[in-house]
């Protein structure tokens, strides 16, 4: 059987015609974007590519469309846009507080006991205003424990450091019933030029925390951004056998106030530092400890708070690539399909048999936790297409289409194509590992009609691929994807 006809029985296997051209080399590819490829000593079977008119049933530009790839954080785009078909765009993930004990004028002869849901976005003011909630309700003191109930999902034993080495990076942060503000603390920076130095305020911050500040202000020198500016400030961190963070490098005064977020603190550390420090400001009393626990059976809900809806909270997850968020997200659609404890097979096996309803099959499709964030995730560049070709016909695409960062305008596309006739006119999620660069999405072109694009590079070289891809978005707008 030759090549092309098992990309025809692939692309037909995921529910998308196969398209006009299944190039395997350059020469079929426009000219901007197989000089920028060349440019970047990328082979062009170290690239999936595909185009194509929505709703046209051919496809107008291929390369390697039936091969599996690793997409980086366009899997987003199938976490998300599953989740917004099998839970619905109005889903809210609940958060509920049980008291196991009396209350009596405002005391709690008991335990306060948590329960998450798997809220992907209950963050540092979501749990302040619970808090108030709580003390809306009466409650003024606690005299026993606050305990943590994350039964929704199954327990993760995996390593924070697995993926890169690098356990203290938030985007590492693994899934939790009850992530209370993805686990991290925010270090706040802010020059005293009278003084020469630079203050450092963390929040929350337990008790027992130690932060050693030996940084120098400098006068000269500009404020990096990104990896560079957390490795300007040379910081050292340790969980055992106390948490304790350490800066010691120079300090631009032209980088003003800076924050940086660091995920250092165990989960139950954590909330008991965050709940001492909320409930304090509340007037609230509370000497208790943290700690893993349930609610009595046949209890009720003494406060239930929700997170924003779904639709929201996908925006936040495709514009900003938060893969925090997907992971919760991934696991939520695993707990609604087979119940909890929730668990990565469970919610692999729901957006398979998801995808199979909807006539894409996806052979290929290897998900791991559905954020992206893997060296085992797998998808075609057709599978890809297929999804996309399925969500312009959904009814909840203006929801799906309005989270993906819009080029030179927001999220991870903001800066790119600024000074391109495409600026404005292309939603691309974007994907981005040590070795992969992806982009997925669609391109309205110039004369008002909207294509579907993917491109996928997997070659060393791949962080030198941005300028092929961006090629291709502006060649889809000026030129279209002509029949």
């Amino acid at each position: 059987m030759n090549i092309q006809r098992v990309i025809r029985i692939l692309c037909l296997g995921a529910g998308l015609a196969a398209p006009v051209s299944s190039a395997l080399g350059n020469d079929a590819l426009p000219t901007t974007v197989a000089q920028a490829l060349r440019a970047a000593g990328i082979p062009p079977g170290n690239v999936a590519l595909l185009v194509q008119e929505v709703g046209s049933p051919r496809g107008s530009l291929a390369l390697n469309p039936a091969a599996p790839m690793n997409p980086a954080s366009t899997m987003k785009l199938v976490t998300t846009y599953a989740g917004l078909e099998l839970l619905g765009p109005a889903y809210r993930w609940r958060t509920e507080a049980y008291l196991n004990g009396s209350l009596r004028e405002g005391v709690l002869e008991g335990d306060l006991v948590l329960k998450g849901y798997g809220d992907p976005k209950f963050d540092y003011e979501a749990f302040w205003m619970l808090l108030r909630g709580l003390r809306g309700k009466g409650l003024r003191e606690i005299r026993g424990d606050l305990l943590l109930d994350r039964s929704r999902f199954a327990r993760n034993g995996g390593d924070t450091g697995r993926f890169d080495g690098d356990e203290f990076r938030p985007y590492n942060v693994l899934p939790d019933a009850l992530l209370l503000n993805y686990k991290s603390l925010r270090f706040s920076f802010a020059p005293d030029a009278e003084r020469g130095a630079v203050r450092i305020a963390v929040q929350p911050r337990p008790p027992g925390f130690e932060v050693s500040n030996a940084l120098r202000l400098s006068a000269e020198g500009a404020c990096p951004e990104g990896r560079a500016f957390r490795d300007l400030l040379r910081p050292t961190f340790e969980s055992a056998p106390r948490p304790r963070a350490s800066f010691a490098g120079q300090y631009p005064l032209a980088c003003g106030e800076r924050d940086l977020h660091v995920a250092l603190i165990a989960p139950n550390e954590y909330a008991a530092g965050a709940m001492r420090e909320l409930w304090t400001e509340t007037g609230g009393v509370w000497n208790g400890n943290a700690r893993d626990g349930a609610a009595r059976d046949g209890a009720k809900p003494f406060l239930s708070v929700d997170s924003p809806a779904l639709a929201e909270i996908v925006r936040d997850i495709n514009k900003f690539s938060n893969n925090v968020m997907a992971r919760q997200l991934f696991l939520t659609i695993g707990a609604e399909s087979t119940g909890a404890p929730a668990r990565a097979e469970d919610a692999a096996r729901a957006i398979r048999e998801w995808l199979a309803r909807k006539g894409i099959a996806a052979p290929e499709l290897v998900i791991e936790n559905g954020s992206g964030l893997s060296r085992a995730e797998r998808i075609s560049a057709a599978s890809m297409m297929a999804l996309l070709q399925a969500a312009w016909r959904s009814a909840l695409m203006p929801e799906f289409i309005a989270s993906m960062p819009l080029a030179a305008v927001d999220g991870t596309m903001r800066r790119r194509l600024k000074s391109d006739p495409v600026a404005g006119q292309a939603h691309v999620k974007t994907g981005l590992l040590s070795d992969v660069r992806a982009i997925a999405g669609y391109v309205l072109d110039r004369q008002g009609r909207r294509h579907a694009v993917v491109m996928m590079v997997n070659h060393p070289n791949a962080h030198q691929s941005q300028a092929a891809q961006d090629a291709l978005l502006a060649w889809v707008h000026q030129r279209g994807a002509r029949d």
